[in-house]
């Protein structure tokens, strides 16, 4: 029998949230170094795993104790004597997060970073993983099985593949003949059929891209929630977390087609093809790459596009969805603050960790390299005549970089440049490394335009043209803070009037010129006014009642859509079709 180590996950009271934990460890060494991962790949922030370990103990093969004290705060050393060492200790999992354990009385979800404790010398090993279920329950996982246990090659593929354990009757379909389960969790789906049939081809459009699948086999792990979206990618699976209400409604249903197309594109793109500067991972501690726009933005324009690929979005709605992200980015001061390489380098503790000034002080890499990727496609597309796209760009870095070598900090932008036959450096030195508004002009190859607008109310996400309201041309006086719905103020916006005034984050609206108002109220009420116009503002600002005059400003045209330009050519409207796969006569009107 070859060497592993082997690690058994039990759960006899689920209520307490605990998840009993073995793990064996071959003979050898004197002193075992036993250790936690700090992070999980795929999310680039510290959290301390090691925080919800409790009650750790070692042992012998003939069952007697061993010394173990720990070290730091993700080690615990055993003076083994050269004999196999079995650790047994306990994982609070309490936290229904993609990224973190819960157990309770419906149900087991564990990552393995956040549970299994390993060696760096038997890293390489392979690991078993068998599972004690509750009656009734059964262990969902994308490795494969041998016997009672699940088996992976080494940790680093253990980390990798999650576990689902509870009464579950998974969903099935298959692509190109590779069997892929949905594992749903908090609800049912209404329409089972129709999500499978629809997940089967968004996943065959991107299988196409690639010539074929990576892995024999593809989970996917639904967890339906009252709050919270999001969405954590494997080798071989993916978990994901989404509000169950979402489900009723078309844009509802349309966000999970996303999210689930997102997911899975990182089956190649950082799955398979990653930055160099996380080969290997290093669990210990940060690992810094300038190229997370480029894994998590190109995706990020990838999920819109092949949900639209497979028939499942029009392209007017496709445009949409561009146009609510435009919107986005330019209601984002930071973007004028961070470059997009930097919010790569710093997500470690810039995109995981917001707080009320981040919006000022900081651009996300999954928005703006959303942004930046669907400029480069357009940049490429222009350049080799529709010959060639972004496609192949990320089908350069599979065929040279899919063994997981690692693609260098350089190597997207040479790819890009490569396949666009042209030098990209200027477009990239601008995209990446200023803070410069970008270049939206491309747009005009595919013979559309960015217009842009006032917000026409709190919850307009921009993506279309205006409704042509009566007094919708007028200046709109403006304030310039987000609120809670509490009626506290969560963001000021850099230089805006509120700054200015004097208004704080965490003040509590009260009234304006005398009047009870809530925050949405309040900026209802303020764009009534006209800019340069002084108001006066009741806060609560901690427990004390303060006014203060704020001089309105200016609305800024922050809300943005595409929008046919005047007077196509038949080369742009050949580029439209080659681009969305849709006729010219279904691109939006003109501006």
């Amino acid at each position: 029998m070859h060497p592993a180590v082997r690690y058994r996950v039990s759960m006899p009271r689920p209520h307490s949230h605990l998840l009993e934990v073995e793990a064996s460890f071959p003979g050898g060494p004197e002193t075992v170094d036993a250790v936690l991962p700090v992070w999980t790949p795929g999310s680039y922030m510290v959290r301390e795993f090691a925080r919800q370990v409790q009650d750790v103990t070692a042992h012998a093969p003939d069952g007697s104790p061993l010394p173990v004290r720990r070290t730091d705060k993700r080690t615990w050393r055993v003076e083994a004597q050269g004999l196999a060492v079995t650790l047994r200790y306990r994982v609070y999992a309490n936290e229904l997060t993609v990224r973190t354990n819960h157990l309770d009385g419906s149900h087991a979800y564990f990552n393995g970073a956040a549970t299994f404790l390993y060696t760096e010398a038997t890293r390489t090993l392979e690991h078993h993983v068998a599972v004690d279920a509750p009656k009734g329950w059964r262990a969902f996982c994308a490795l494969g099985q041998r016997e009672d246990a699940f088996i992976a090659r080494d940790y680093d593929e253990l980390v990798d593949s999650p576990f689902e354990v509870g009464p579950h009757t998974p969903l099935t379909f298959s692509v190109e003949g590779v069997p892929h389960e949905v594992v749903v969790w908090g609800d049912t789906v209404q329409e089972p059929e129709r999500l499978c049939a629809e997940l089967q081809r968004i996943c065959e459009c991107q299988a196409r891209v690639f010539g074929g699948l990576p892995m024999p086999r593809y989970l996917i792990l639904l967890y339906l929630t009252d709050r919270g979206r999001g969405g954590l990618e494997h080798k071989a699976s993916t978990a994901l977390l989404f509000p169950r209400a979402g489900l009723s409604t078309g844009r509802g249903w349309e966000d999970l087609l996303t999210l689930v197309a997102h997911e899975y594109f990182h089956l190649w793109f950082i799955k398979r093809v990653k930055p160099r500067a996380l080969v290997p991972f290093d669990y210990a501690q940060e690992n810094y790459t300038t190229l997370l726009w480029a894994f998590e933005g190109a995706t990020a324009y990838y999920d819109n596009l092949f949900v639209r690929r497979a028939g499942l979005m029009s392209a007017q709605r496709y445009l949409t969805r561009l146009g609510e992200t435009l919107t986005l980015l330019r209601a984002t001061p930071g973007r004028r603050v961070q470059t997009l390489s930097e919010a790569s380098l710093v997500s470690w503790v810039k995109h995981y960790r917001p707080d009320e000034n981040s919006p000022n002080s900081a651009i996300s890499y999954y928005l703006k390299g959303e942004i930046v990727s669907a400029l480069l496609d357009l940049e490429i597309r222009r350049a080799t005549r529709d010959a060639r796209s972004l496609d192949d760009v990320v089908r350069v870095l599979w065929e040279r970089h899919g063994d997981g070598s690692g693609v260098p900090e350089e190597g997207v932008e040479a790819a890009a440049s490569e396949v666009a036959g042209v030098d990209l450096t200027p477009f990239f030195d601008r995209a990446l490394r200023t803070t410069e508004d970008l270049d939206y002009s491309v747009f005009a190859h595919v013979g559309l335009e960015v217009g842009s607008r006032m917000r026409e109310s709190i919850s307009d996400k921009g993506g279309t043209p205006p409704r042509g309201r009566t007094g919708e041309g007028r200046p709109k006086g403006w304030l310039g803070v987000t609120t809670r719905a509490n009626g506290t103020i969560s963001v000021v916006q850099e230089g805006s009037p509120a700054q200015d005034a004097g208004l704080y984050v965490e003040d509590e609206l009260v009234a304006l010129e005398g009047w009870r108002v809530d925050g949405n109220g309040l900026l209802g009420r303020c764009e009534d006014r006209r800019p340069g116009e002084t108001v006066r503002l009741t806060v609560f600002r901690r427990d004390r009642l303060l006014d203060i005059p704020v001089v309105l400003g200016t609305k800024p045209a922050e809300a943005a859509w595409l929008a046919r330009v005047e007077n196509p050519t038949d080369a742009q409207k050949a580029a439209y079709q080659a681009w969305l796969g849709a006729p010219w006569e279904d691109a939006p009107g003109q501006a």
